[in-house]
């Protein structure tokens, strides 16, 4: 989505730990989640391997109810991996490759799109936001005379957040009352603008709901077709896609997302209205779409050299972790490998699912996912030990 909960930069496993946004930190802890017995390998998956065991402790140790992940090696072979139970109520098992929300990672198809226009002509990365929309960002929280398309993007534009605003100032202990609220963008933009202005790199759902306007601005199409049109089905992503207006339900094959709320009732969130993370964390899909949708964006399949060179140049980006030296790019994030080398990502929450993945230039990638937010460090080094196995193991 949507809120800092759990939005991180994955690092090496074993020099970057405790990647965890403090709101994570502080939310109740997964007391509701008991953990439930791993019910195997997918169809497919070599049992006892070592992505297979890391999913296993996210069900075991960790308590997340489910977990999948979709691996691609240099060779091109792919695996899928599934352990815990894709319904707590049935005990179904997960549906390997299963459909999820994924998040925040709608911000790097948000920016695709965004830079496919810049190389079209029809914006202009430095240009202010006030040019394609004009009258639009005037408020306390920031001023679209002053902030460019590139800091956006970038997360530098000093919009403050909308989404605490939306839920009553406690996300878990509001959350399941606005769960199928409609909100329209403009909307949650004035919640943000309502606010004072933030300084420096930060992370900014905000950012990415102006983003969504300007390519509807410009294009005179909704951000949802035009993501569907230059990027799903261009890649041919059949189990990817951006919800209809009013539409709650996962559809297709997917485990069950939960919530634990401020009581520590676990709560079934697995349908919910996603306007609320809207072009900066709608969309729903799969770990091996996800892994194909990064791996064409870094092999150069979506951008022209000149704009791919633009979203991979890089700031820093204190407060996207907790250890500090995550760098940024436009939607698109940097880290270090344990074995070596770096990968490109971004990753994504929602309520009900928490995604981390990674593609690198060597044709690597690999997705895992977990059907509910993490509530502790020990989570969080998990999931990232996890992608970092899979990506090396």
């Amino acid at each position: 989505m949507i809120v800092q909960q759990g939005e991180q930069v994955r690092g090496t496993a074993s020099r970057r730990r405790g990647r965890v946004v403090a709101a994570v930190v502080a939310m109740t802890a997964l007391g509701g989640l008991a953990a439930v017995p791993a019910a195997g390998a997918a169809p497919g998956a070599e049992r006892g391997n070592a992505v297979q065991r890391s999913l296993e402790v996210l069900v075991r140790e960790d308590g997340f109810t489910g977990a999948l992940a979709a691996v691609r090696g240099r060779d091109g072979r792919k695996r899928n991996h599934t352990a815990g139970v894709g319904d707590r109520e049935t005990g179904a098992r997960v549906p390997a490759d299963g459909r999820v929300r994924i998040g925040s990672n709608t911000k790097t198809f948000t920016s695709t799109v965004v830079l496919q226009l810049v190389g079209e002509g029809k914006i202009s990365l430095d240009e202010p936001v006030e040019t394609y929309l004009p009258n639009v960002v005037r408020g306390r929280g920031g001023d679209g005379r002053t902030i460019t398309v590139r800091q956006l993007l970038q997360h530098t534009s000093g919009l403050p957040d909308y989404v605490l605003a939306a839920v009553g100032g406690d996300f878990v202990k509001n959350y399941p009352s606005v769960q199928h609220t409609h909100f329209e963008p403009r909307d949650l933009l004035d919640l943000a603008l309502r606010q004072e202005p933030v300084t420096g790199w930060r992370y900014s759902n905000t950012n990415y709901v102006v983003a969504g306007l300007l390519v509807q601005r410009v294009t005179g199409r909704p951000i949802g077709e035009e993501i569907t049109e230059r990027i799903v089905d261009r890649l041919g992503l059949r189990d990817t896609y951006w919800p209809q207006l009013g539409e709650q339900v996962v559809r297709g094959p997917h485990p069950k997302g939960y919530f634990t709320s401020a009581s520590g009732e676990l709560l079934d969130v697995t349908e919910q209205d996603m306007s609320l993370a809207w072009a900066a964390g709608a969309l729903v899909s799969t770990p091996s779409d996800v892994n194909r949708f990064f791996s064409a964006l870094v092999g150069g399949e979506l951008l022209r050299p000149q704009e791919l060179k633009e979203m991979q140049t890089t700031v820093d980006a204190p407060g996207f972790d907790l250890v500090g030296g995550a760098r940024y790019g436009l939607g698109l994030a940097t880290f270090a490998l344990s074995c070596g080398g770096f990968a490109w990502s971004h990753g994504g929450n929602t309520p009900g699912y928490t995604v981390v993945n990674a593609a690198t230039g060597d044709g690597r990638a690999a997705s895992v996912v977990v059907t509910a937010l993490p509530a502790t460090e020990q989570a969080v080094r998990h999931l990232e030990s996890a992608l970092d196995t899979a990506l090396c193991s």
